[in-house]
């Protein structure tokens, strides 16, 4: 559906947004291990201000979800040229060609900016905004990335999904139960 890399950027972007709850993003450590799972290569400062500067971009990524096309296209545009966005093809460690628009050495939070950027101006152009929810679990306000073929995907990664499949079977065993105790 979408090139690997604008995959890779839409979910990252959707796991950074979602670190805004319960502050799951706590000190440099944590951020060290999500550059980590998420392939991030180049410039690493690991001070407090690279810190502060990615947990800074968070609100304005979410804002993807809130916006109508329009508003999408102005937040990348205005993402893209924050961050200088020079596309260009490059090939590292397992990843074949694909794009980068900032150079290695920019902050971590510009890259992280621009990637996102770049991959919802893949979403924008494909029309496919409607991939952009919000968690259905009551109570929850995670944002989703529904990239699966049959635009099916409600409940954010957090374990939201398991928590309604497991309300649900317990509604439903409620219903038989108190079906039965009606019968006596």
């Amino acid at each position: 559906m979408f090139a690997n890399d604008t995959e890779h950027g839409l979910l990252f972007t959707a796991v950074l947004v979602n670190t805004m709850d319960g502050e799951a993003l706590p000190d440099t450590a944590a951020l060290d291990a999500l550059a980590r799972e998420w392939g991030w290569t180049g410039r690493r400062e690991r001070t407090q201000a690279e810190l502060e500067a990615v947990r800074a971009l968070r609100p304005k990524l979410r804002r993807f979800w809130e916006l109508d096309e329009d508003g999408i296209v102005r937040l990348a545009n205005g993402l893209l040229r924050e961050g200088g966005a020079l596309p260009q093809l490059v090939k590292h460690d397992e990843w074949g060609y694909h794009i980068h628009a900032t150079p290695s050495e920019a902050p971590l939070a510009i890259r992280m900016s621009v990637e996102s950027a770049m991959a919802f101006v893949d979403l924008v152009r494909g029309g496919e905004l409607a991939r952009l929810r919000i968690c259905e679990f009551e109570g929850c306000d995670n944002v989703v990335i529904d990239l699966s073929k049959n635009h099916s995907k409600r409940f954010c990664d957090s374990g939201c999904g398991n928590r309604a499949a497991v309300a649900a079977y317990r509604a439903r065993k409620r219903r038989v139960l108190s079906g039965k105790k009606a019968k006596k």
